[in-house]
């Protein structure tokens, strides 16, 4: 795997002018150059990635997603994540691959800064390439506004710089986390057929006895089946429904558990191992603190 350590190191893989600041720099999409296909096919940065791109030549893959970037859209990378690009249907060396801009940021430029913090807690740098944000143009007309000045910014060096970019860095994030909750929204309909999707995910693990194998259902579980990753997954189902994705579940444990205290004779015990609980304590204690009632107390009452 290609791992790129430096946005100077990027710079030249993708033929490019040493960047004039080693820890930021904005790179015109238009203006990258690959020496070979095989240059993108499995790799990860050591830096932050926030692109816009429009038209992008090849497939970006995230796992074992593919997702073709026909419109203009952003992505989110982090660094050490691992992506790779398909160019094989390109010639080679590979022409110019698409438009727009990429802002590369080295967590060394956020040092002793809030945004050092805030960034890492933004759950759409661990979102797919195939849940990348979808702009309007007006929305995308804001963010290229916000990269270009950026860009000025970036052609000179004085003690003012950093703290104009990171200001503007601070704006560009705000502005994605704006969007992307439009997006839950304008997507409403796709949403709430993965909610039921979920739903019904979960109603088949329990009908099937899958927790007495293997445990309770995770997060991790149910993104997967659901091809979203679990950040995503957990954003809209809160944008839906105002709770996380561990809360689903839990609620679906409980609704479980009083179908079975109400309508079996199964013991306690039985009922905590077929929930995935590996220890009867720890099943009474998560039904006591979600119910105020120990299951025994629950099925006698209901009795």
């Amino acid at each position: 795997m290609k791992i790129v350590h430096s946005i100077s190191e990027f710079h030249r893989l993708v033929s490019l002018q040493p960047p004039l600041h080693p820890l930021i720099s904005i790179v015109k999409v238009e203006n990258m150059r690959l020496p070979g296909k095989e240059v993108l096919d499995h790799f990860s940065l050591d830096f932050y990635c926030v692109s816009l791109k429009k038209q992008v030549l090849g497939k970006v893959k995230y796992g074992q997603q593919y997702y073709d970037f026909d419109t203009g859209m952003m992505t989110f990378i982090a660094p050490k994540q691992v992506q790779s690009v398909d160019m094989s249907e390109l010639e080679d060396p590979a022409p110019a691959v698409g438009t727009g801009y990429s802002l590369l940021i080295h967590p060394d430029f956020l040092y002793k800064h809030p945004l050092a913090t805030s960034i890492k807690n933004l759950g759409f740098f661990s979102y797919a390439v195939n849940e990348a944000l979808h702009l309007s143009d007006k929305e995308e007309k804001n963010i290229v506004d916000i990269m270009e000045k950026i860009n000025e910014e970036c052609q000179h060096i004085d003690r003012h710089q950093q703290d104009v970019i990171l200001a503007q860095i601070d704006l560009l994030l705000t502005y994605s986390k704006r969007f992307y909750e439009r997006q839950f929204i304008t997507r409403k309909a796709v949403n709430h057929d993965l909610l039921a999707s979920m739903e019904q995910l979960l109603s088949d693990y329990f009908e099937k006895e899958e927790a007495l194998k293997k445990g309770a259902p995770t997060v991790e579980y149910l993104a997967a089946k659901l091809n979203l990753s679990p950040h995503y997954l957990g954003d809209m189902l809160r944008s839906l429904t105002g709770q996380s994705t561990q809360q689903h579940i839990q609620l679906k444990l409980i609704e479980k558990a009083k179908e079975y205290l109400t309508i079996t004779e199964l013991s306690v015990a039985e009922i905590a191992y077929l929930l995935g609980f590996e220890y009867p304590q720890s099943f009474n204690k998560f039904f006591k603190k979600k119910t105020n009632i120990s299951p025994l107390e629950f099925r006698q009452n209901f009795n």
